[in-house]
């Protein structure tokens, strides 16, 4: 009789431990993304900065508008997608979001890029490119962290047996971006 509930006093010490370890490496994962998520704010400010600096200057029917017109969507896309990975960002629908809403921001970009190294293009996109790829090292070090982070959190699911408490309370495997 001892011996069981010894037993069973083991078992629930270490259901709780292995509740505590999951919760610890979800916390983790949940920080990194609000360290990154900083810096996807900071992109979105910029490219909103650059159109209203170029519609100063060019105007809605100057060369290149349409070009211009894909990267605020593009814009537009992205601030929609991390919204939704802010509310849920280790759900892997909202990760695959997001990373699609980068990439389609990142190809309207050097789409202007491109458009911009024409000949008969004045130079005044330089600043913005530095100050794109200054924003992309920078974050770089957050994105890092985030997958690192998800990679343990998945990785500390699906370990035998806290996989077990993984599955009784609904913890889902994470999307790296």
């Amino acid at each position: 009789m001892v011996t069981t509930w010894l037993l069973l006093a083991l078992l629930l010490f270490w259901a709780v431990g292995a509740y505590n370890r999951l919760i610890r490496l979800r916390s983790a994962a949940l920080q990194a993304f609000g360290g990154l998520d900083t810096y996807m704010v900071r992109l979105i400010a910029l490219m909103g900065e650059y159109q209203a600096a170029r519609g100063a200057v060019e105007g809605p029917r100057a060369p290149g508008a349409d070009t211009h017109a894909a990267l605020g969507a593009a814009t537009t896309q992205f601030g929609a997608s991390l919204a939704v990975a802010r509310a849920r960002p280790l759900d892997a629908e909202a990760a695959a979001a997001l990373s699609a809403g980068v990439h389609v921001l990142e190809a309207a970009w050097q789409a202007v890029v491109r458009e911009a190294a024409a000949p008969d293009v004045p130079d005044a996109l330089a600043p913005w490119i530095r100050q794109r790829e200054q924003l992309a090292l920078q974050s770089a070090t957050a994105l890092e962290q985030f997958n690192t982070a998800v990679a343990q959190y998945n990785q500390g699911i699906v370990q035998f047996p806290a996989s077990l408490l993984a599955w009784l309370f609904g913890f889902k495997k994470a999307q790296p971006l």
